[in-house]
């Protein structure tokens, strides 16, 4: 049978691929792009669009559809074998793109093609396309002598690996530690359902021989300890083992090698720092910043200034309370790191009248998912449904799901794997399986759409069995926040209406804007008319009380000051790291943390927190010099989701608003700026009042 990896007649062959086929099929790949390549670089004729472009584009999606299939594994059910094969390619694929970034014969055919008369009849999509290839091939080292384009392209290798190593330490370190306790009376305050997903993860783990509950650093193990526990002991060892991850401080098992991040991250940023000298620039930060929306470093530092100057009387605020009710209520005179988020919780119960777990209940996964999909049908007129056709699937609870237009024509469909397990990286995220653009068929004598095909995935609980029934899986509200974020963002990878896969979808979106479909699709959990059409209890089957409800949505803004300047804290980190500091220098990176945390955090966390040796965004991610997106993508998220409240109270579902919103902002993908998309949907430019507002800090 033909390689799975190389069929793209259809979606992925999961369930065929074996660890066997990756090697062979990467390097049928890779020959056969650098055949078409060497062909566009011989060609006599004047380079055009069907003839230049387009075979580089078709050989190059084939390349990046199969290498996704094996990252996404790689990320999903990671294995010692799979990991080893997938690092052993990863310098090949890493190798290519950088050689192709560098070609010196393609770049001056772009570069002819971009002066020649012909680019004014392209399509605008095309000429986006061509504009963005020219900046890549300057940002992939270009016009650089031939001595330092060597040494670029082994910086792209070296920081290909790094960071899948730091990926790999962190998924590591998370997956080594776990705690058993063995007596009831330690877990007090820990949730019922909790407590039975800890007793059957000891049940399952053949490694236990005595019974009681096993606790990990997952996040629906973690976070519901720190929140819920009333063992102040056993919060602490939790918090250490969370906080110490992939550092010097982490306790190694015997026979286990030492998975210290901090030594990669001062390579990467060595690595960065030499990258952006060799491009002419003076910081890795303008390196990042040339294919954003954002113009300066400085541009960003006086945006995450001013917000924390604004934020953080709140934060003073938020913290002060904190501590006054540890105080009054809790006998807590000293308040710790591993105690904030159970105090919080407290606090909020004291203040609301109600606590997380409470509306957890009304949660349940087979309501939150036909109600969010019903707030898309409402706002876009279309419809999502368990996919007609079967898709093989990486692991038995991924489902597989239809958008259907108004035709009754798929238009885009998904996978959704909502659980945390064993082998799967930690977080939320989308990606892209396959990306809509037309493709020619020979054999029909016509193009024809390719329905685009995006990966959802998150950490979240799995159902449990309790007294003998299985149990739906149980959302927290923040939860829900995460899963309607990502699908956010997979909206925009599938209701595109762009044809070249350049630009289509999030492809050629400024990395500083592509949080904003996703953001803005968070503010819906926030309303009544949303909410109530999602929610069941899980006993009861009796939906959310509108008096539980008006109690969560005056909480929306509980300690949103301390949220808000955490996110500045990691920004302003991650800026000033990729700015002015120097990874050859005296200060090291906690010192450089240690003195942003002075300048902005009402809360410090202990000496021995290595928050660095986790921050994957930045060093395993897209987002170096980058993080800051979030922020600045919220400021046009807000704004633009207060075109929908100016519908009046209870009218945001409308859909002349969310056709105008798909329109000019899913539709169009990469195609135009960020900014003109903004401006074509707002009729102006955005500004941050919708944000303060939404956070509770507006005058």
């Amino acid at each position: 049978m033909r390689n799975p990896l190389l069929d793209f007649s259809g979606l992925p062959r999961f369930e065929a691929i074996r660890n066997e086929d990756i090697t062979p099929a990467i390097d049928e790949l890779l020959r056969d792009c650098r055949v078409v390549l060497e062909t566009a670089r011989k060609a006599t004729i004047s380079p055009n669009w069907q003839d230049f472009v387009q075979p580089m584009v078709d050989v190059n999606e084939r390349l990046a559809r199969a290498w996704g299939q094996i990252a996404h594994l790689n990320a999903v059910v990671n294995t010692a074998e799979l990991r080893e094969i997938y690092n052993t390619n990863l310098p090949h694929i890493t190798q290519y793109y950088a050689e192709l970034s560098q070609d010196p014969v393609l770049f001056a055919k772009f570069r002819q093609m971009h002066e020649s008369p012909e680019f004014n009849n392209l399509s605008q999509a095309r000429k986006k396309i061509i504009e963005n290839q020219l900046r890549d091939f300057r940002l992939g080292g270009a016009e650089l002598p031939s001595a330092d384009k060597v040494r670029f392209m082994q910086i792209q290798e070296e920081l290909s690996a790094l960071s899948a190593k730091f990926s790999d330490h962190l998924l590591d370190a998370t997956n080594a530690f776990s705690l058993l306790i063995e007596r009831e009376e330690q877990l007090a305050g820990i949730p019922e359902d909790v407590l039975e997903a800890a007793r059957q993860a000891a049940q399952g783990d053949p490694a236990i021989t005595t019974s009681g509950w096993k606790f990990t650093l997952h996040a629906p193990s973690y976070l519901p300890v720190m929140q819920y526990a009333h063992n102040r002991e056993l919060r602490e060892r939790m918090y250490r083992a969370y906080a110490t991850r992939a550092s010097e401080l982490e306790t190694l098992a015997e026979g286990e090698t030492s998975r210290n991040n901090m030594p990669l991250i001062q390579q990467i940023l060595r690595l960065r720092q030499e990258e952006a000298r060799l491009l002419g620039y003076d910081c890795y930060a303008q390196v990042s910043l040339a294919s954003k929306m954002a113009q300066t470093p400085q541009q960003i530092l006086d945006f995450l200034n001013e917000l924390a100057a604004k934020a953080k009387p709140y934060a003073v605020r938020d913290l002060a309370q904190l501590k006054q009710f540890a105080t009054d209520k809790l006998k807590l005179n000293d308040l710790k790191a591993w105690d904030i988020a159970y105090v919080s919780e407290k606090l909020r119960i004291e203040c609301y009248a109600f606590s997380d777990q409470e509306v957890k209940q009304y949660f349940p996964e087979n309501k939150v998912l036909p109600g969010m999909f019903k707030l898309v049908e409402s706002l876009y007129g279309i419809r999502i449904q368990e996919a007609g056709q079967p898709a093989q699937r990486w692991h038995e609870t991924v489902k597989f799901f239809d958008i259907v237009d108004s035709k009754g024509e798929i238009i885009g469909q998904f996978y959704l794997d909502l659980y945390a397990r064993p082998g799967k990286r930690g977080g939320a995220w989308m990606d892209d399986a396959i990306t809509r653009r037309r493709i020619e068929v020979p054999e029909i004598g016509r193009s024809e759409i390719q329905t685009p095909v995006a990966y959802l995935t998150c950490n979240f609980s799995t159902p449990v069995t309790m007294g003998g029934h299985l149990r739906p899986a149980l959302f927290t509200h923040d939860e829900v926040i995460t899963l309607f974020h990502e699908f956010g963002h997979g909206l925009h990878h599938l209701l595109t209406q762009i044809d070249e896969l350049g630009v289509s979808g999030i492809n050629g979106v400024e990395w500083d804007a592509v949080e904003l479909p996703s953001q803005f699709m968070e503010n819906f959990c926030w309303e009544w008319e949303v909410l109530q059409d999602m929610t069941a209890h899980v006993e009861s089957g009796l939906p959310l009380p509108r008096a539980l409800f008006d109690k969560i949505l005056a909480a929306r803004n509980f300690q949103s000051g301390l949220q808000t300047l955490r996110q500045i804290e990691f920004a302003l980190f991650d800026m000033h790291l990729h700015t002015d500091f120097d990874p050859e220098g005296s200060q090291t990176v906690l010192q450089q943390l240690d003195k942003i945390r002075r300048q902005v955090a009402v809360i410090i966390p202990p000496e021995f927190n290595r928050f660095p040796n986790s921050f994957a965004h930045i060093f395993a991610g897209g987002y170096a010099a980058g993080y800051y997106s979030y922020k600045w993508a919220e400021v046009l998220s807000a704004d633009a989701y207060s075109m929908f409240e100016e519908n009046g109270a209870g009218q945001v579902i409308n859909q002349q608003t969310g056709a105008r919103f798909w329109n000019e902002i899913l539709a169009v993908g990469g195609s135009r700026s960020a900014l003109e998309s903004f401006i074509a949907f707002r009729g102006r430019e955005p500004n941050i009042d919708a944000l303060l507002r939404h956070h509770g800090m507006a005058n």
